[in-house]
């Protein structure tokens, strides 16, 4: 009884050794198990984000550039601007930018600053805040500055075309009015 046993066993294991038939062979695969990880199909592709959810952010400054009439740029903050842009998902912005390297005040006082340093200030920085609206259809974003360091531009509405717009990458627009050119990495 034994030796049958033995045999029976032995018998068991070359049947499981032979090839597989060609329709076996062919067969569609199993599934991954539900717990395996590494064998999920990736997740569908996310849509694009409209222009006014892309938008919605901190930016830091890359260029903030006047345009020339033959299309060559000049930095309107010396070579390496210094700025941040930020739009809220309720509408509010800030945008400040400085020029690198400013020279710092003698009395280190902000209200006892030389006629030169005040003067350095002035034509070194730009900051403005607001409320912003962005239009899809002609890619523009409507600035309603509520205050500025150049007072001139408190109480005006500025419009901007943009002109890339990715979202958590880039954000460059032109001034229409100015012919300026102004790009912004994404923060966060």
């Amino acid at each position: 009884m034994n030796r049958i046993s033995t045999l029976g066993v032995v018998a068991a294991a070359f049947v499981l050794m032979l090839p597989v038939s060609s329709q076996a062979q062919n067969a569609a695969p199993k599934p991954p198990a539900a717990g395996n990880a590494e064998q999920k199909a990736p997740a569908p592709a996310a849509p694009a984000k409209s222009m006014k959810e892309a938008i919605v952010g901190t930016w830091s400054l890359l260029i903030d550039d006047a345009v020339k009439p033959d299309g060559s740029h000049v930095p309107n903050f010396g070579p390496n601007p210094i700025g941040v842009a930020t739009f809220s998902a309720d509408g509010h912005f800030t945008v400040a930018i400085t020029r690198a390297g400013r020279p710092k005040f003698a009395s280190n006082n902000r209200t006892t600053g030389t006629a030169d340093e005040n003067k350095a200030v002035v034509a070194g920085s730009n900051a403005f805040f607001g409320s912003y609206g962005v239009n899809e259809a002609d890619k523009t974003l409507t600035l309603r500055v509520e205050g500025a360091t150049f007072p001139n531009l408190e109480g005006t509405t500025q419009k901007r075309t943009i002109l890339s717009l990715t979202a958590g990458d880039e954000l460059v627009w032109s001034n229409p009015a100015t012919k300026g050119q102004v790009a912004w990495k994404w923060v966060k």
